[in-house]
């Protein structure tokens, strides 16, 4: 078999009705660059490179249901952002326009809706586990 061809991901896609108004708010959030925008795609990328965040228009967009309850729109995906203080990355999304979410599942995750209704999780790192 012969060695697939190099794939690296770009960046996950997040649909909204209005992407321009997601990004800025994930710019916000992030402090990441946009390095592509047209009136229906934007691209935000980190300091340095990396994998970055998209946003596409989707005119029949439907906010998911946090929690997942049957006959709604399922989440698909969500996106999860280690942080180094948890209050302060807390306050901080508040600030900028995210909704803390009514159903937190664990003690030390907070579940936070965007201004579209994307989830995205708020988490400290996990301490490292002995040798």
């Amino acid at each position: 078999m012969s060695r697939p061809p190099r794939m690296a991901l770009s960046a996950p896609v997040l649909d909204a009705p209005d992407p321009q108004a997601l990004a800025d708010f994930y710019q916000r959030l992030l402090g990441w660059t946009v390095v592509q925008q047209h009136a229906d795609w934007v691209k935000l990328r980190p300091p340095g490179g990396g994998t970055g965040l998209s946003f596409q228009t989707e005119p029949i967009y439907e906010p998911p249901t946090w929690p997942a309850a049957e006959g709604t729109q399922q989440i698909e995906a969500h996106l999860d952002f280690e942080v180094d203080d948890l209050e302060a990355a807390c306050d901080h999304a508040e600030a900028v326009g995210a909704v803390l979410a009514d159903f937190q599942p664990e003690d030390d995750v907070r579940v936070y809706l965007d201004p579209a209704g994307h989830p995205f999780c708020l988490f400290l790192p996990e301490p490292e586990s002995p040798a």
